[in-house]
């Protein structure tokens, strides 16, 4: 094997680094898009078409450019934001621009799970919008909004391995330079399992939280 552990551990850990630190900030653009993208339809709390219509237009097209050519395309926002195009740092921007959008619809569908009878009674309490919004629809909806939010982490995860083949690190870029370009076979079965490793961790974790948040 052409590498070594501490090479493993550092591509793991930069891996888990573009994951959590672009699941975070996608969470602070996707999560208020989708709480408009629900409240802004015909019908609804804030129904606003023309920003409905907007949104969705912007959303679909981020959401229909695959990740490999929104990396590539992004290329000088990303030296614009962080001052180069490779590396992990780097790899973040793109990795937000892609699971922003993402986030956006599964909180979309997650909150359009809720009963609308909810919201009746809440607007029959008398409740503001903003009221009816974090103190009925979220919590109504959250057991779905965690597996909604643990379904990105996994596209991340993902996209975080893709991020590898312009230079982004992590164990995509691991796999690529050595088990790929030098035919080091182990190095991507190990990369591989360790994927798995990951989202499986991630994906039962998920499953776990939402469960337990549904007993409440």
């Amino acid at each position: 094997m052409l590498v070594d552990n501490e090479q493993i551990l550092e591509a793991l850990w930069e891996t888990i680094y573009m994951t959590g630190a672009s699941f975070l900030f996608s969470l602070v653009i996707g999560f208020p898009l989708g709480i408009l993208l629900v409240v802004t339809r015909k019908g609804h709390l804030l129904a606003n078409e023309p920003v409905s219509k907007v949104l969705n237009i912007i959303i679909n097209i981020f959401r229909s450019v695959p990740f490999i050519i929104l990396m590539v395309a992004i290329i000088p926002i990303t030296r614009l934001i962080v001052g180069t195009s490779i590396g992990t740092a780097a790899a973040i921007v793109p990795l937000v621009f892609y699971a922003g959008p993402y986030i956006a619809r599964l909180i979309e569908n997650s909150l359009l799970e809720v009963d609308h009878g909810v919201i009746e009674a809440a607007q029959a309490m008398g409740a503001s919008p903003f009221q009816i919004i974090f103190r009925f629809l979220i919590p109504e909806a959250l057991s779905s909004l965690v597996l909604a939010l643990t379904i990105a982490i996994v596209g991340l995860i993902g996209a975080s391995a893709m991020a590898g083949a312009i230079g982004g690190g992590g164990l995509g870029d691991l796999a690529i330079t050595y088990g790929y370009q030098r035919f080091d076979t182990l190095v991507m079965v190990i990369t591989v399992a360790i994927l798995v490793i990951l989202v499986q961790g991630v994906q039962s974790g998920g499953n776990l939280l939402s469960r337990r948040v549904r007993r409440r």
